[in-house]
């Protein structure tokens, strides 16, 4: 499932294209990916077409562009307003295309290749078609992901909502989501407070969205390893030293994962012009059971946990 370095970077190729952009039409060829919308494909397309895209925001791996009015807004509008909000899921892709046709990258950069282009008979779920041409392609494989209107709600501590937004407004369907590692509003030391007050294991922690959002599997993995914890150790038996060189290694993580696009496995995660990110090549942890640590030389292990695999080195992430 895409983590937030890959949600990032689709938020960073959506922006250009849909910022400041009216929804000129909606087309639902697929009404499952919007089984979290209240009332179906023709509220949906009614609650967008001719509204403005204000910008468009993420908190962990949540995305969502808040709404104005451009001349067709909804009978009864929310105190706070709506947005948009679009969760990709394990499968979902958000790929634009510009008036001819052609992937983003494409249009600005000729020599990148754009991609293959959505299969309309079997992925292509929502299209949206933006004033100046482009076309926004929401496509979903395996349909786990999709799209729907909320209504906008306060954040509690009355800061902007996340990346993207100078909006103290968040959606309601998201307002359960923490601040991520990247998020400016963060307050770290609150966080390593929460975090040492829980008895459960450090990695069930660090992914669970309520506490800090955007962590997976595959940045809780490494960050372990370049922090030396090992995956099950009780939270609150860890020292908040140790715990903000945990959050340091995961925001670290993250970063670089960003430079290269995130990481790809396969050609389900892309970003909005169809390449995959390349941080897979850069990974310590993940992965690499049965390969040498790149710290100590020994054999990187897998285990499973909570249903999941753990990847670790024995030594270096020795359990105390």
């Amino acid at each position: 499932m895409p983590e937030l370095p890959e949600v990032e970077v689709v938020r960073r190729g959506l922006e250009p294209y849909v910022a400041s952009r009216v929804i000129e039409r909606v087309e639902v060829l697929d009404a499952r990916s919007l089984k979290r919308h209240a009332g179906g494909a023709e509220s949906f397309v009614r609650q967008l077409e001719g509204r403005r895209i204000r910008s468009v925001a993420r908190r962990g791996k949540f995305l969502w562009a808040p709404l104005s009015d451009a001349g067709c807004a909804p009978s009864i509008p929310p105190p706070h307003g709506e947005a948009l909000v679009m969760h990709l899921g394990m499968s979902g892709q958000l790929r634009v295309r510009d008036g001819a046709g052609r992937g983003a990258s494409q249009a600005s950069e000729p020599h990148v290749s754009e991609g293959p282009a959505p299969d309309p008979a079997t992925h292509l779920r929502i299209r949206l078609h933006m004033e100046g041409g482009a076309r926004i392609d929401f496509v979903d494989q395996r349909i786990f992901g999709g799209m729907h209107v909320s209504p906008l709600v306060n954040t509690p501590d009355g800061l902007a909502a996340g990346t993207g937004t100078k909006l103290p407004l968040i959606p309601e369907s998201a307002a359960h989501i923490a601040r991520d590692l990247l998020d400016p509003a963060l307050d770290e030391e609150s966080l390593v407070r929460r975090i040492r007050m829980r008895r459960a294991p450090i990695k069930s922690v660090i992914l669970d969205q309520g506490t800090v959002s955007g962590v997976g599997n595959i940045y809780a993995d490494e960050a372990l390893w370049e922090a030396k914890l090992h995956f099950a150790r009780s939270a609150n038996g860890i020292s908040s030293r140790k715990i903000r060189e945990l959050l340091r290694a995961c925001r670290d993580v993250m970063n670089r994962a960003l430079e290269v696009g995130g990481t790809s496995f396969d050609a389900l995660y892309v970003n909005v012009d169809g390449r995959s990110g390349y941080f897979a090549r850069s990974l310590n942890a993940y992965g690499k059971h049965g390969t040498p640590c790149p710290r100590c030389g020994r054999a990187l292990v897998r285990v499973q946990f909570q249903n999941r695999s753990s990847h670790l080195c024995p030594y270096c992430q020795r359990r105390r």
